[in-house]
């Protein structure tokens, strides 16, 4: 699938690590570093622009890495970029550990998986068939 992308970072354009990748990495584009206190939230920027087609999204994901060794993840994960957005798009992290993390320019933020997806027609109704699990909520189907 072709996606038409603007680049207006210093660095280089998303791409899939391995052949059986689903995400690529998304970059920071800093003019300098930014310091994320514990507890502490920041839009970073990536430079990056794209038109998605419609039926997709941009699910914008945490880093593995960043997550277990730093505490840094996506606040809103995950992050949703609608085909119709032509912004920029920028990443919401958070400091989830007890000691600060510089984020610095070209650092590989977060990741983005792009997803097709359908929109639903709501069809109301009185009742809703039963099933075996019916209205077992969290942890009704474990021990």
């Amino acid at each position: 699938m072709k996606v038409q992308i603007i680049n207006k970072s210093k660095h280089q354009l998303p791409a899939y690590a391995t052949i059986q990748s689903a995400g690529m990495d998304l970059r920071a584009n800093l003019d300098q570093p930014i310091t994320l206190a514990p507890m502490q939230r920041c839009l970073v920027p990536t430079g990056l622009y794209m038109a998605l087609p419609i039926g997709f999204e941009a699910q914008v994901r945490p880093r593995s890495g960043l997550a277990i060794k730093k505490g840094i993840t996506v606040l809103n994960s995950p992050g949703t970029i609608d085909a119709d957005y032509r912004g920029e798009v920028c990443v919401i992290l958070v400091n989830l550990s007890t000691e600060p993390f510089v984020i610095e320019d070209g650092e590989r933020i977060a990741q983005m998986v792009i997803a097709r997806h359908e929109q639903v027609a709501w069809e109301e109704v009185e009742v809703l068939d039963d099933t075996e699990r019916g209205a077992g909520g969290f942890g009704h189907t474990g021990v």
